[in-house]
């Protein structure tokens, strides 16, 4: 038995049944089964209200839910009911419902033994905040019988004319009478157009929202003087559930309790503790026999399956459950899905090139070549000995795969494609903010947040002692300085710890590249290069997973203790925190591979030493191209399938795994109790809190630097990120329709801070891309090579020019190798990878010339390629309009035709009162032509009729 159904059941006394007697006979332990029989063949009441997405009165519909905890005593349900029963007196006399608490005071009062200090002072604040929230006009409902022990529900509706009143406040668009002809294409065009529809047919979602649209309802604000503009032939479905539980969020978030000297709206009461949880409701069951159509279980057959995968986004169904800007976070996704796959066919165009032309490489050839028996020096001291170059043959043909010419028009079309991709989308984005009526939407000033109140309070009441009135506060930077200064030096710790696990990482190379070059078998030496780099890959991920959490908790950490005032600010400070964390956690043992490896070597016999021990790194004879595209590979792949597949699925499971397992424990055995349906806001209660859409910006931006930055190095890198998507958006979904709980919608035309971050990564893309290319790919030095020292015009006896010589008499004292004979002969004279003068030089070791005229070409190249890509963006840029030109003809035309609404209007106002004057006018000479009696007896008609018009 509920404890709102009193509100649904007629009086006891038209029933026929005393309901006293009942719960007598209940008090003294009726026989349960009986009980169950007897309610049986009553109605069921949870099916009125719909499974609680109504009032127990079937009419009134929730549009919000508050939840809080109490503490229920072991003296059972007897005095809960008795309680309910008292309750069930005390009414509001405006909305006919009760007033919030009462019925936990008789409940106290009915020999409970009483609740500690904390809960009172949580139950007084629950009984202030409701009473003021039904004087703004919100009609409430409780539930405390609930499947959920110790869990109680606060139901809340909107009525029409709180719905006008707040509609007209925050501004709404809503759509009027009048309807206008979308401009169609003509000719070509819609020729074009017509087959494209035709084509694209089958991957179309079956979503009425989806299908293009002919003619447009006319939006205007909200306004209760003009309500006849609006078409309010049905007003339960004018405003859909998503406003309506906009607009209760934003009672909710403005009414205050001024309980314990301060305000609290609601944001404030849930960080306190006082209400545990505040959502909105889901519109029904997605799954199961007979259930009701609706927009949830629409989107989870059209939108959250896998198996649409290849269907387009019912972009505006996703909007008008979620809201902008959830809608605005998908249709970015998908724009960016599809822009994808011109890059992802154009890289792998670029791969088969590598692969169709890795047999007429000449460089690779000459180092497979065993006739040129090139003898390398050894890569590192004493255990490591002389080797064959033929040896890293099969590393030099891989290389090719990625550094061949065709990689530089690849990088310099993935900075066009990254222009071009941002103008599509702010297109995009400007056809959404037309169909979703948010053009000259502008974002208003967002209430504080509770930690900023509390820490106003905190400044306020240190200046009570001064016994006057205080001023109103606000936090200075003078506040803050000791948060700045946390946040300034924790992020510059936890660069420095990044640094320093990647330092580490190098030493692990070092170290482990030595000691498996002491292994005896030929096959085990020849394997250290790819072993050591394998391995160390795969360490630098599972650092940088474990890292992307801890700094995700660390970055919430440092904006909370600056207290930002907004939701807006506080959101726009963490990402800034965590993308600059994050970027340097997941690109710095990328950048090291690409900048750093090899650059600081030395030469034989004056090498340079970590800790007097451990000799540096050096690239292969290929190059450390190959080795970034493995280190690139396997982190940017790794990060997908493990961070942003499995733990969006795994750990979404567990932990509502681990509520259903706290929520069993606490469930009554109760036979009946567990029989009863589930009410939906009992259901939504389980689910998982809408924690914001930052983690889904942040993976797919982190992608998008893998995307474009170390494109140069991995082609295929586009391709990978389009199949990671294609699920992505899928698991999202599924995520946001099943898993979640309904998010508050929010209003935004952009999606922010997050576009600045894309353009900063596609400028940062272009510089990074000509660094690649000209210092870590051997493009540069083949081309110099090619036309200033090649005899005859071709790249035969490039791969000699590119090492110098080495005297192994010339070795420092004790890093010679222990087994010079290893190869079967004595050497004399060993090669390494540098531009040196040779021993019998007079400068011996010296850099040569030729470093200098490749390091000037590199240079020049770095300064050619970024200043003529950026040129190229810019041009796309220019070039592509960020309004599309039927766009800004329809807003035009909407603001023509709603000036025409307004100028009609007013044209029948004007006739209306002309009508009405030449009515009093007849009527005036109708009196004069009475006779005097007449006259002066018809004077207060007469006075009437003049004023009947001032009166309308």
């Amino acid at each position: 038995m509920r404890v709102n159904k009193k509100y649904s059941c007629l009086p006891a006394e038209e029933k026929g049944i005393h309901i006293i007697n009942i719960r007598a006979i209940e008090d003294i332990g009726y026989d349960q089964h009986e009980s169950t029989l007897l309610n049986s063949l009553s109605k069921n009441p949870d099916a009125d209200c719909k499974y609680g997405l109504y009032f127990r009165d079937g009419k009134r519909k929730v549009d919000y839910i508050l939840v809080y905890q109490y503490k229920k005593s072991s003296a059972g349900k007897t005095l809960a009911r008795r309680a309910q029963q008292n309750d069930a007196g005390v009414r509001s006399t405006k909305q006919d419902q009760p007033l919030p608490g009462k019925g936990v005071q008789l409940e106290m009062g009915d020999g409970e033994p009483h609740m500690d200090y904390h809960e009172d002072d949580k139950r007084f604040r629950r009984e202030e905040y409701e009473g003021n929230l039904v004087e703004a006009g919100l009609e409430l409902e409780r539930d405390e019988d609930t499947k959920i022990h110790g869990i109680g529900f606060v139901k809340i509706h909107a009525p029409w004319n709180v719905l006008c009143r707040e509609a007209e406040f925050l501004k709404l668009k809503m759509p009027t009478k009048k309807m206008y002809q979308i401009n169609q294409t003509h000719g070509l065009l819609k020729k074009i157009n017509s087959v494209i529809q035709k084509i694209t047919e089958p991957i179309q979602p079956k979503v009425a929202e989806h299908k293009p649209q002919t003619v447009k309802r006319l939006s205007y604000p909200f306004s209760r003087e003009k309500q006849h503009l609006f078409d309010l032939s049905d007003k339960d479905s004018f405003f859909d559930s998503k406003t309506r539980s906009t607009i209760v969020y934003e009672i909710l978030k403005r009414t205050t309790c001024t309980k314990a000297k301060y305000s609290m709206g609601i944001t404030s009461l849930l960080a306190n503790g006082v209400y545990s949880a505040a959502y909105p409701l889901h519109d029904g069951d997605y799954e199961g026999e007979n259930v009701e159509p609706n927009d949830r279980k629409l989107l989870c057959e059209e939108w959250a399956s896998y198996g649409v995968f290849y269907k387009y986004q019912p972009i505006d169904l996703v909007r008008k459950y979620f809201g902008e800007k959830i809608g605005l976070y998908f249709a970015w996704l998908g724009v960016y899905t599809q822009m994808l796959i011109p890059a992802s066919i154009v890289g792998i165009i670029v791969f088969l090139y590598g692969c169709a032309t890795v047999d007429e490489n000449i460089p690779s050839m000459e180092m497979c070549d065993q006739r040129n028996n090139i003898t390398m020096c050894p890569l590192c001291d004493k255990t490591c000995s002389y080797w064959k170059m033929s040896s890293a043959c099969a590393t030099a043909r891989a290389s090719h795969l990625f550094d061949n010419p065709a990689t530089v028009f690849f990088s310099v079309f993935m900075a066009l494609w990254a222009a071009t991709f941002m103008e599509h989308w702010k297109r995009k984005q400007m056809r959404l903010n037309y169909r979703w009526d948010l053009t000259g939407f502008e974002e208003e000033e967002d209430h504080p947040r509770a930690e900023y109140e509390a820490k106003v309070l905190e400044k306020s009441l240190r200046k009570e002692h001064k016994h006057k009135e205080p001023d109103k506060e606000k936090l200075t930077w003078k506040d803050r300085f000791p948060a700045y200064l946390t946040n300034f030096v924790g992020i510059i710790f936890m660069v420095g710890l990044t640094f320093a696990i990647v330092f580490g990482v190098i030493i692990y190379r070092i170290s482990t590249a030595a000691a498996l070059a002491i292994s005896s078998t030929p096959s085990g030496r020849s394997s250290v290069r790819v072993t050591v780099t394998a391995t160390a890959v795969i360490i630098n991920l599972v650092v940088i997973i474990i890292l992307d959490e801890v700094y995700g908790c660390i970055a919430r950490w440092l904006t909370q203790i600056e207290v930002p005032k907004t939701d807006k600010n506080f959101e726009e400070r963490l990402i800034f925190k965590a993308f600059l964390l994050k970027f340097v956690n997941a690109y710095t043992p990328i950048f090291y591979v690409a900048f750093f490896k090899g650059r600081f070597v030395g030469r034989p016999g004056d090498y340079v030493y970590i800790f007097h021990s451990f000799r540096m790194e050096e690239c292969a004879p290929g190059g450390c191209l190959m080795e970034l595209c493995i280190q690139l590979s396997i982190i940017m792949l790794g990060k997908q399938l493990i961070q942003n597949n499995l733990f969006e699925i795994g750990i979404p499971k567990m932990k509502k795994f681990i509520r259903y397992l706290k929520l069993k424990r606490r469930r009554s055995l109760d036979h009946e109790e567990h029989m009863k349906k589930k009410q939906r806001y009992e259901v939504d209660y389980n689910l998982e809190p809408f924690a914001g859409l930052t983690p889904e910006y942040m993976e797919m931006i982190i992608q998008f630097g893998f995307v474009t930055l170390f494109v140069a190095s991995f082609p295929l890198a586009p391709l990978f990120a389009l199949l990671n998507n294609i699920i992505e958006i899928r698991l999202d979904a599924k995520k946001f329709v099943t898993e979640l709980r309904r998010p508050v919608a929010v209003r935004a035309k952009d999606i922010g801070i997050w576009y600045n971050i894309l353009r900063g990564i596609g400028k940062l893309a272009v510089i990074i891309n000509a660094f690649v290319i000209s210092f870590t790919s051997d493009f540069i030095p083949r081309l110099v090579y090619l036309y200033m020292y090649s005899e005859n015009g071709t790249m035969h006896g490039f791969v000699n020019h590119t090492l110098s010589s080495f005297n192994v008499s010339d070795f420092q004292a004790g890093t010679a190798p222990n087994d010079p004979l290893d190869l079967g002969y004595e050497v004399q004279i060993c090669r390494y990878k540098d531009y040196r003068e040779p021993p019998w030089s007079e400068n011996k070791y010296d850099i040569s010339k030729d470093f200098w005229a490749v390091l000037a070409a590199r240079l020049a190249f770095v300064i050619v390629f970024q200043n003529l890509v950026m040129f190229m963006s810019e041009f796309v840029d220019w070039i592509i309009p960020d309004i599309p030109k039927d766009i800004s003809q329809q807003i035009h035309k909407e603001k023509v035709l709603m000036v025409e609404v307004f100028m009609r209007e007013e044209q029948g106002k004007l006739q209306m009162l002309e009508t009405w004057k030449d009515k009093d006018k007849r009527r005036g000479e109708n009196c004069n032509n009475h006779s005097p009696r007449l006259s002066r007896s018809h004077s207060g008609s007469l006075s009437s009729c003049h004023s009947y018009p001032l009166d309308v």
